[in-house]
């Protein structure tokens, strides 16, 4: 990309703005987590699930993280960070909520993927940079809830 080139700033300015609505789509699935896992954190209950209670709540604070990240790089995009949050699902039984959290963090998982290997493509290294713990830390999620519902 040129300066006197105005189709690839259009471009540019175009891939910039899909980023942003996507990196925000993120942000709301994030927010999502948060109110899920404090939801779940609450409702989950058996001694069979007290360590994994114990590890929802680490993955809570790792959700805020990943929220803050998400918000840092829409800002510095140009965008405006999203306050938009989805509905959480409510499980009536502790196998129904990690099964939901685990459905969560799957989609949350494909997304980071696909936003990494997007940033990578737009030739953004230091929004890659900023991804790439969140994508560890969800597939860490992801592995969590597979082994707390024995798969």
């Amino acid at each position: 990309m040129t300066e006197n080139n105005p189709a690839a700033t259009a471009t540019t300015a175009t891939e910039t703005g899909r980023l942003v609505d996507d990196l925000n789509g993120d942000l709301e699935l994030e927010f999502k987590s948060i109110v899920q896992y404090v939801l779940h954190v609450a409702t989950i209950t058996g001694p069979e699930y007290t360590s994994t209670v114990d590890e929802l709540k680490t993955h809570l604070g790792q959700e805020l993280r990943h929220a803050m990240v998400l918000a840092e790089q829409v800002a510095f995009l140009g965008g405006v960070p999203t306050t938009t949050v989805a509905a959480a699902d409510a499980a009536t039984d502790s196998r129904g909520a990690l099964r939901a959290d685990l459905d969560l963090e799957t989609e949350q998982l494909q997304r980071y993927r696909d936003r990494v290997q997007q940033v990578t493509d737009m030739g953004l290294p230091d929004v890659a940079e900023a991804l790439r713990p969140l994508l560890t830390e969800t597939q860490e999620h992801v592995r969590d809830l597979q082994a707390a519902l024995g798969q």
